[in-house]
């Protein structure tokens, strides 16, 4: 399974954008996506340290919603669902 993390744009230098979510901060390359026009506070989908989808802030929000939700999961469900 491949999760893409939403982040917002802190700033931007070329290709490369960084990036933050939930208080981490990661430098994340625009390349991929470089026939788009990026701004500071913008939200992006980030996998593997590649931005690969522009998001709306209501988007990452939800995102981040469900991603708390299955980390709030029961200890020892983790493996359990198929």
């Amino acid at each position: 399974m491949c999760l893409g993390i939403p982040m917002q744009i802190k700033s931007i230098d070329g290709y490369v954008a960084n990036c933050e979510a939930k208080g981490v901060q990661r430098e994340v390359s625009l390349f991929m996506m470089q026939d788009e026009d990026f701004r500071v506070d913008e939200f992006v989908v980030v996998h593997v340290g590649y931005a690969i989808q522009k998001i709306t802030p209501a988007e990452a929000r939800t995102a981040w919603d469900m991603y708390d939700l299955m980390l709030a999961g029961e200890p020892g469900e983790a493996g359990t669902h198929a």
